[in-house]
Parts: C-alpha cells; sequence; structure tokens
C-alpha cells in the first residue's frame, strides 16, 4: 500500500528528507537563540541510528556541520538537550548545564484511565481533543499567568505534543522554578488506585482555574459524546467513586437509570447534585466544586512532571520523523490544533512517494508547519536581540 510504514525503508529516506525537507536553516537558528549567550557549540544534541544504536553529547557549530551530520549518521531520532558552559562530550565532568528551555511533554497513554476510543500507543481524533484542550490551557496559562512569549508547540510524531518555551527567563530556571512551574499547572494527583483525584477546595477558585474551566466547557459535550465515559457499568463505577458523599452518590446512580447516553446520565448528575446541596447545605462545603473537579479530572492536562523539572531530560527536536509512525513532528499553532486531522500530518513517505495520493496536500501541510516555526524563531531572535541591547546598555558609562 503506498504510504504505509515500514521502519525499514527509513534509511533509504531519511537522506533525501534531511537533504530536501529538514528545515536546516530557520532549527540551526532556533537552537542559537535559545543557546544565547553561550555558542551553539555548547548545545547538546543526540541521535539515535538504527538499531537503537544511540549516541549522545553531540555538538555543531553551524549549519554546514549540522548539514554534514544528519549526512553521515542519518539519524532514526534526533532529540535536543541543553546548553552547557562547554562543548558536550563524552566523560567531560566539568561540564556545567547553564541553561535549556522549559519544556513540557503531554502523553495521550497519561489519559488511558479516562479515554474510551484508544489506549496505549493507539490515537485517533476523537481523543486528540484531550490535546487540544492541553495545548489551550498550557498556553494560555504560559502568556497570562507567567508574560512568556516565545512558546512552540509541536506534535510528537505519534501520540501527544511538546511545548518549549524559549524566553530567556525561561531557559536560565533553576530546577526548583521549573518545578514550581510544573507544580502550579498540575491539578490531578493520584494513581491508578486514587479515585477522586481533584481537590479544589471550599474557597474561591483561582483565576487560572477558572480560566481552564472556560477552556473546557467549550469541549466537554462533545467529549462526553466522543467518549461515552458512562455507557459500560466499568465507565459508570469509576466516576461514581469520584463522589465523596455516600447519599449522593446513591441518589446519582438511581437517576442514571432515567438516562440512555452519556451526555443524559452527566444531566441527570448535574440536576440530583444541585438539588442535593439545596436540600443540604452542609455539603456545600465539602462538595462546591464537585461538577468542577470531575470536569478537571477527565479533560485537564496530564503533563509528565519530570520533563519539565530536569535540565538534563532529551526532547524529539521538531520536525523529526518518528521511527515508529513515519509522520513528522511539525510545528502547530495552538488555537490550530482543534482543526488539526491525524490524517493530514505529513509523513516521510507521503512527502517522498510520487504516488502518494496525499503528497500535495501533506507538502502544504510541511510549508504551513514550516512557516509555524518560522515566526516563532524570528520573533525569538527580536526578543534576544532586544534583551542583548538592553544587557549592553547597563554597562555603558555616562
Amino acid at each position: 500500500m503506498v504510504g504505509q510504514h515500514d521502519e525499514n525503508l527509513l534509511p533509504e529516506m531519511l537522506p533525501v528528507y534531511y537533504t530536501r525537507l529538514f528545515p536546516q536553516n530557520i532549527f540551526c537558528r532556533w537552537l542559537a537563540c535559545g543557546s544565547s549567550p553561550q555558542p551553539l557549540s555548547n548545545r547538546e544534541l543526540s541521535f539515535t541510528l538504527a538499531d537503537d544504536i544511540y549516541l549522545r553529547y553531540l555538538s555543531i557549530n553551524n549549519q554546514k556541520e549540522f548539514q554534514t551530520l544528519l549526512q553521515k549518521k542519518c539519524p532514526h531520532k534526533l532529540d535536543i538537550g541543553a546548553v552547557y558552559n562547554t562543548k558536550p562530550s563524552i566523560g567531560r565532568h566539568d561540564a556545567v548545564v547553564l541553561s535549556r528551555e522549559l519544556v513540557f511533554d503531554i502523553d495521550l497513554t497519561d489519559y488511558d484511565e479516562v479515554r474510551t476510543c484508544c489506549q496505549e500507543a493507539k490515537v485517533c481524533n476523537k481523543c486528540w481533543k484531550f490535546m487540544v484542550v492541553a495545548c489551550e490551557i498550557i498556553n494560555a496559562a504560559l502568556k497570562d499567568d507567567f508574560g512568556f512569549q516565545n512558546i512552540l508547540w509541536v506534535f510528537s510524531g505519534r501520540r501527544g505534543c511538546h511545548c518549549w518555551v524559549s524566553d530567556y527567563e525561561a531557559r536560565t530556571l533553576d530546577s526548583p522554578g521549573r518545578a514550581a512551574v510544573a507544580d502550579y499547572l498540575c491539578l490531578i494527583f493520584g494513581g491508578e488506585n486514587k479515585n477522586k483525584k481533584v481537590h479544589l477546595g471550599s474557597d474561591n477558585l483561582h483565576s487560572s482555574i477558572k480560566r481552564s474551566l472556560n477552556i473546557i466547557d467549550r469541549y466537554f459535550l462533545e467529549i462526553l459524546e466522543d467518549q461515552d465515559f458512562l455507557s459500560t457499568s466499568e465507565g459508570t463505577k469509576k466516576f461514581l467513586k469520584i463522589i465523596p458523599d455516600d447519599t449522593l452518590r446513591k441518589q446519582v446512580e438511581e437517576s442514571f437509570g432515567r438516562g440512555s447516553s452519556t451526555v443524559d446520565k452527566w444531566e441527570c448528575f448535574i440536576q440530583t447534585y444541585y438539588q442535593y446541596c439545596k436540600e443540604n447545605i452542609n455539603a456545600i462545603r465539602k462538595m462546591k466544586y464537585l461538577v468542577e473537579e470531575i470536569k478537571i479530572q477527565y479533560c485537564y492536562p496530564r503533563l509528565d512532571v519530570n520533563v519539565t523539572k530536569g535540565f538534563n531530560h532529551l526532547l524529539k527536536s521538531p520536525f523529526s520523523i518518528h521511527p515508529k509512525t513515519g509522520k513528522v513532528s511539525i510545528v502547530f499553532k495552538p488555537e490550530n490544533a482543534r482543526s488539526m486531522k491525524l490524517e493530514d500530518i505529513p509523513t516521510i513517505y507521503s512527502l517522498l512517494d510520487d504516488n502518494s495520493p496525499d503528497k500535495i496536500q501533506h507538502q502544504n501541510n510541511m510549508r504551513t508547519a514550516v512557516k509555524n516555526f518560522q515566526e516563532v524563531v524570528f520573533s525569538l531572535e527580536k526578543t534576544e536581540a532586544m534583551r542583548r541591547r538592553n544587557d549592553a546598555s547597563k554597562y555603558i558609562i555616562l
């Protein structure tokens, strides 16, 4: 079948992709800005070659060296690491991490307890809506609550997305600072054995939580319909266990007999909850935000916080080819995530195979992704130039 994924074809196709389609110039400019004020050569790159041969502590001085390295090694996977005080190399013990983009990794496998359409590595357009909500919530928080502006969103190539924050203040955050940002953005806590994983208390909601709930509400009914959480006895039991009050839980379970679909049952829950709170004033104190807590537990972003907190975690490069799917890790705008369709994401096959029926559309989508990347890099370059001028002005003797 034309365009069908075959990992064995990558050694033949990757050299062509890296030469013709990988945006080497803008990629190196992005890395250079993200490395400033250190030289580009102090940035760690990592290659995974065929047969899972892993090369760390690679570095480049310029685009020409990067092009030569790509052609020579032809990596099946390209990862980006931190910026050091010196050129990184194996066994060098005096290398100290100076900076690294603030990064976020959101993977749909972390939604397996709530998504019903797919599990594990599988992903479809229905569960992609979880990513849409995540992108909008995280992007808004980074801009509105932290003031970050240079934010890059990248499809992971398989089942999630990565976010790179390149502002100087973000790049130079220490580990406690990164942990503080990650903790601020986490509202879901607890493993498989914990039923209720969101606790908002009884005080007034923080503005960031209100904003997140407004975003969730734009998609909540769609997600209810798509995932049909309450269509099975198992899904219904999971939902009921979230309700902390035994009497209310029993009443909600009884009310579900009046609904056929998940949306109907949700409405039954809402009506029963508000009626119960009206009749039991004390219930409001311990369940004031139960509706909001359930929405968050089902739809709020689930971050891999260890990726955000650590300096040394390598993350897949934009425009890498995912070796298991052949898809390109394209750059997208978070406001356009909703219109993205997984079948429209370019693959190395659709871009290079002349017989691919998707070639023209996917080539256009690839151009759009590169343009999105350029916009972020151009903005970052302007920001960095202004920062350097401001820094220089501090040392001018009047």
